[in-house]
C-alpha cells in the first residue's frame, strides 16, 4: 500500500516541473496564434462533449449526491457555450486596435495589442468543481496564455478524471490540472497571472502570497448577496424564481441569496408560495434532484446555524413536507428562518446552504442602508416591475453584480462579466473582459519618418517658447 506522503511529493514535484514547463514556453513561444487558441478551445469542448457522464458520476462521487442533470444545466453546459462564445469572438478581441495620436505628433500612429501575460494558476473550489476550474482556463487559453489548474481536496475524484482528460488532449507545457497539491506549493510562486475562488479569508492570503512576486489577482469571494421583493411584484413568481436560485445545489452557490427582504405582512404569503413550488420540485429533502451538503462539517454548520437562530429567539420553517436533517446523507430540508437578528449566525456569515433568513422592511430606504452598512456583496438580487424602485436600488448600492427579476442569471451571460467588488472579489472573468483580463494590453507608438518632438529639443530659447505658447493655448 502506498502512503500519503510519496504521492503528495510526487504532485509537489510534478507543479514545480509542469510550471517550469510553461514558464519557459511562455517565453520562447509569447505569442500563439488564432489557430492554436481555437485549437486549445476545441480541445476543452472536446473533453467537455465527449465525457459528460464520466464528469457527473466524478462530481456526485465527490458531493455524495448531486444529480447528473444538476451537473450537466449548471457546469457542462455552461461550459460548452463558454468555448462556444470565445471561438466566435476571439479573431476580433486578438485585432490591435488603433488609438488616437494628438497633433504634436502629426504623422505617428499608436495602437494598443493584447498579449499573454505567460503563465495563469488557477484555484478553484469544490462547489461549482467543473466550471469554477475550466472558466477561467478557457479565458486565459483564448488570451494566449499557459493555465495550470489546482482543484479543491473535496473535488479530488473529478480532479483525477480531468487530469486524465486534460493530460490527453494537452501537452504539460500548455494546459495541466494536478491533483493533491498542496495549496501553498501550488500558491507561492511567480504566477503572471493568478485566480482564486473561496472566502475572503483565504483571499486575503493568496492576495498577500501573490504580493511577494508582485502577480496581478483575480479573486471571486462570494458573501451575503441580499435579495429584495418590492411591494408591487407578485409573489407567487419571485418565490418560483428566486428559490431556484437559492436551492440549487442545496445553496452552495457564491451568488446564492443569502438572505430576503419582503415587505412587512409578506411572510405567510411567501412561505405559502414556496412550499407549494418546493414540494412540487422536491417533495423530500431525500430526493435525488437535492444535492447533499458537501462534507460532514458543512452539514454540522448548517445544523449549528438553525440551532443558533432558533436558541437566539427565530422561527424556523421547513418548507418541504417530507424528510428531516439526515447526517449520513447530509441533507438538510430546505429552510426559511423568521425573527432573524444581527447576533445570530445566520446574519452573520455567508450561509451556503439550504437556509434563507427573512427580514421584513417598511420602507425601500431600510433595505439601502441595511445593505450599505455591511460589506459589498459578490450579487444583489431585486425584484420588481417599477423602474423608479429598480433605478433606486441600482444607484444607491454597489455589489459585484446584479439580476433583476430572477437569480443567479447575470453569472450565465457570457457577454457581460463577472466578479466581486470589496470583500467580494477584484478583477473579472467571462465575455471580452475576461480576455482582456488575462492579457497584457501593450500600448505600441510608431513615430513618423520626421520626428516633430525633436522641434522642442534643447537648447531651449525663442523658438522653444513660441511653440510651448501655442501647445498651452489649443491644449494640443
Amino acid at each position: 500500500m502506498t502512503s500519503a506522503a510519496p504521492i503528495l511529493n510526487q504532485e509537489v514535484s510534478r507543479i514545480d516541473q509542469v510550471f517550469e514547463k510553461q514558464r519557459r514556453a511562455s517565453r520562447e513561444k509569447p505569442y500563439p496564434s488564432y489557430q492554436e487558441r481555437i485549437d486549445a478551445l476545441n480541445k476543452i469542448d472536446k473533453i467537455l462533449m465527449e465525457n459528460q457522464d464520466e464528469i457527473c458520476k466524478a462530481v456526485n462521487a465527490d458531493y455524495g449526491n448531486r444529480s447528473h442533470q444538476e451537473t450537466k444545466l449548471l457546469e457542462v453546459a455552461q461550459m460548452v457555450s463558454s468555448v462556444a462564445y470565445h471561438k466566435k469572438h476571439l479573431k476580433a478581441w486578438m485585432k490591435p486596435e488603433k488609438r488616437h495620436v494628438g497633433i504634436s505628433f502629426l504623422g505617428a500612429k499608436n495602437r494598443v495589442i493584447p498579449q499573454p501575460k505567460g503563465v495563469v494558476g488557477v484555484v478553484s473550489p469544490w462547489n461549482y468543481p467543473l466550471g469554477l476550474a475550466i472558466g477561467p482556463a478557457i479565458a486565459a487559453l483564448a488570451a494566449g496564455n499557459r493555465v495550470i489548474v489546482k482543484m479543491a481536496a473535496n473535488s479530488q475524484n473529478l480532479c483525477r478524471l480531468l487530469d486524465k482528460l486534460v493530460s490527453a488532449e494537452f501537452s504539460d507545457d500548455q494546459f495541466a490540472v494536478i491533483p493533491g497539491v498542496r495549496a501553498s506549493a501550488f500558491t507561492d510562486r511567480p504566477w503572471d497571472h493568478f485566480v482564486f475562488t473561496g472566502s475572503p479569508a483565504t483571499g486575503k492570503v493568496v492576495m498577500e502570497t501573490a504580493s511577494k512576486y508582485l502577480t496581478p489577482v483575480t479573486l471571486e469571494l462570494g458573501g451575503k448577496s441580499p435579495t429584495i421583493v418590492a411591494k408591487d411584484y407578485d409573489l407567487r413568481i419571485a418565490a418560483e424564481r428566486l428559490l431556484f436560485g437559492k436551492f440549487v445545489n442545496c445553496g452552495q452557490t457564491c451568488t446564492a441569496p443569502d438572505y430576503l427582504f419582503l415587505p412587512r405582512g409578506a411572510a405567510d404569503e411567501f412561505i405559502k408560495h414556496a412550499k407549494d413550488v418546493l414540494n412540487e420540485r422536491y417533495g423530500t429533502a431525500d430526493s435525488p434532484d437535492f444535492t447533499s451538503l458537501i462534507d460532514d462539517t458543512a452539514f454540522q454548520r448548517i445544523t449549528d446555524t438553525v440551532e443558533d437562530a432558533t436558541r437566539k429567539g427565530a422561527k424556523s420553517v421547513q418548507l418541504v413536507a417530507k424528510g428531516q436533517p439526515n447526517a449520513e446523507s447530509r441533507k438538510f430540508p430546505p429552510t426559511v428562518v423568521l425573527d432573524v437578528k444581527e447576533d445570530m449566525l445566520i446574519m452573520r456569515d455567508e450561509i451556503f446552504g439550504p437556509l434563507l433568513p427573512i427580514k421584513l422592511y417598511d420602507s425601500l430606504d431600510e433595505v439601502i442602508n441595511y445593505i450599505n452598512a455591511g460589506e459589498r456583496p459578490l450579487a444583489l438580487y431585486l425584484f420588481t416591475n417599477d423602474k423608479q424602485t429598480e433605478d433606486k436600488v441600482l444607484f444607491n448600492t454597489l455589489s459585484g453584480g446584479v439580476s433583476i427579476n430572477d437569480t443567479l442569471l447575470h453569472v450565465a451571460q457570457h457577454d457581460m462579466p463577472f466578479g466581486g467588488v470589496g470583500n467580494s472579489g477584484m478583477g473579472h472573468y467571462h465575455g471580452k473582459e475576461g480576455f482582456l483580463e488575462f492579457s497584457k494590453i501593450r500600448p505600441v507608438f510608431k513615430q513618423a519618418k520626421k520626428s516633430g518632438i525633436l522641434m522642442l529639443a534643447p537648447p531651449y530659447g525663442e523658438r522653444f517658447d513660441k511653440m510651448m505658447k501655442l501647445m498651452l493655448k489649443f491644449r494640443l
